[in-house]
C-alpha cells in the first residue's frame, strides 16, 4: 500500500539504501569540478565532456551496486579477482595492443582496457582475505607471503611499461600489509634493501622513465624534450596566483602549452584557472574523502574489512599525491590521474568502485565479528 502511494520516495529510498551520503557528495563535488575543468581543458574537442558525464554514469551504476554486496560476499571474489588479474596481465604482456611504446591494453569485443586499473582492487582485495585467514596468529612468513603476492602483479605492470600504475598497485598492497600489523623491523630492512636495490633498478629502467628522472634536477637540460612537462605545468602552476585566470581564460591551457592537459596534467589547467584559492578547496574536499573512508575503516565489523577499506582510503591519498607532486615538479612524470577530475573511464569507474567497497563496508559495520 506505501508503495503504490509514494512509488517515488520508495524508489529514491531503494536507491539510497546503503549508499553513504558523505562520500557521494564529496566524490561528486570533485567531479563537478573535474567537468568544469575539463571543459576548458577540451575547448578543442568538447565531445570529451559529454564522454566523460557518460563515464560517470556507469562508474556510478558500478558503485551502487557494489555497494549493495556485503563485505563477506567480496571476501569470496578475492583469489578469482586475483587470478584473473594475473591471467590478463599474462595476455596484455603476450597480446595487448601497443600504444606509445608501451603495451598495456587488452581489445574485449567492440571497446578495450588496462587490465592492471583492475589490480588496483583485486590485490588489496587478495591481500585483506589472505591476512583475515591468519589473523589469529600472523607470522613473519605471512608477511613475507603477502610481499611475494604484492610483488608479483607489480613487477608485471612495469615491465609494460607503466611506472605509474605499478606505483599505484603497489602502494595498495603495501598499505594492507601495514595495517595487518607488520613491524617497524621488516619495514627498516625493506627500506635499506630498496635503497640498495637502485643502482640494479636504475639499469632495468627505460631511457625515457630514466630522462624523467633526471629532469626533476635540472628540466632546463632539455625544455624542448623531456623537460617540456614539468616546465609547462610549473609556469601553469604558478601564473595562477591566488585566485586564478578566471575559468575558461587560462592562457597556458588554451594556447595549448600544457601537454595532457585534460588526463594528467589537468591540475595545472584546473591552478591557472582557479588559483591557490580552487586548490586548496580541492585539498580540503580530498582529505574529507580519505578521512572518511579511514573512519569507514575504523569501524568495520571485520579484519579483512577493516585492511580493505583502510587500503582503497590511503590509495585515494596516493593518487593525489603522486599526481600533484608530479604536477608541481617535485616527483617524476609517472602517468597518474587526479582522481575524479582528470578524463578517463576506465580509472573512474575504478576509483567509484572503491567507493562503493568503502560503502558496503559502512553499511555492513554493525555485523558480528568473524
Amino acid at each position: 500500500m506505501e508503495l503504490a502511494r509514494n512509488p517515488l520516495r520508495s524508489l529514491t529510498a531503494y536507491l539510497a539504501e546503503g549508499i553513504d551520503g558523505t562520500l557521494l557528495a564529496i566524490a561528486l563535488a570533485i567531479a563537478a569540478l573535474g567537468l568544469v575543468t575539463l571543459y576548458s581543458a577540451s575547448y578543442d574537442q568538447p565531445g570529451r565532456v559529454a564522454s566523460q558525464a557518460t563515464n560517470l554514469a556507469v562508474a556510478l551504476g558500478a558503485m551502487w551496486l557494489v555497494a549493495r554486496v556485503p563485505p563477506q560476499t567480496l571476501m569470496r571474489f578475492a583469489l578469482p579477482a586475483y587470478l584473473l588479474g594475473l591471467l590478463l596481465l599474462v595476455a596484455v604482456a603476450s597480446f595487448g595492443d601497443v600504444v606509445n611504446g608501451a603495451r598495456r591494453w587488452l581489445h574485449i569485443g567492440v571497446t578495450r582496457f588496462q587490465p592492471s586499473e583492475m589490480m588496483k582492487l583485486a590485490l588489496p582485495l587478495m591481500l585483506a582475505w589472505y591476512f583475515h585467514r591468519r589473523e589469529a596468529g600472523l607470522r613473519p612468513l605471512d608477511f613475507a607471503v603477502g610481499a611475494a603476492l604484492l610483488a608479483l602483479p607489480v613487477l608485471m605492470i612495469a615491465r609494460q611499461p607503466d611506472l605509474g600504475t605499478a606505483v599505484l598497485v603497489a602502494a595498495a598492497g603495501f598499505y594492507v600489509i601495514f595495517f595487518a600489523g607488520v613491524g617497524w623491523k621488516p619495514l627498516a630492512a625493506l627500506g635499506v634493501l630498496g635503497l640498495a636495490s637502485l643502482v640494479p633498478l636504475w639499469g632495468l629502467l627505460h631511457d625515457y622513465q630514466r630522462r624523467r628522472i633526471l629532469m626533476l634536477l635540472d628540466p632546463a637540460q632539455d625544455p624542448l624534450g623531456a623537460g617540456y612537462h614539468i616546465i609547462q605545468s610549473t609556469i601553469a602552476v604558478g601564473s595562477g596566483g591566488l585566485t586564478g585566470k578566471g575559468w575558461l581564460r587560462g592562457t597556458q591551457t588554451h594556447l595549448e602549452f600544457i601537454p595532457e592537459r585534460h588526463t594528467d596534467f589537468v591540475l595545472a589547467v584546473f591552478s591557472e584557472e582557479f588559483g591557490l584559492l580552487g586548490n586548496c578547496l580541492l585539498l580540503v574536499l580530498y582529505a574529507l574523502l580519505v578521512g572518511r573512508g579511514l573512519m569507514i575503516a575504523a569501524n568495520a565489523a571485520s579484519f579483512f574489512a577493516r585492511l580493505l577499506a583502510g587500503s582503497i582510503a590511503l590509495m585515494f591519498f596516493t593518487y593525489v599525491f603522486v599526481n600533484m607532486g608530479m604536477v608541481a615538479g617535485i616527483l617524476p612524470v609517472v602517468g597518474v590521474p587526479l582522481p575524479f577530475i582528470s578524463y578517463g573511464g576506465t580509472a573512474l569507474v575504478t576509483l567509484f568502485l572503491g567507493l562503493g567497497i568503502l560503502m558496503s563496508v559502512q553499511r555492513h559495520r554493525k555485523l558480528v565479528q568473524t
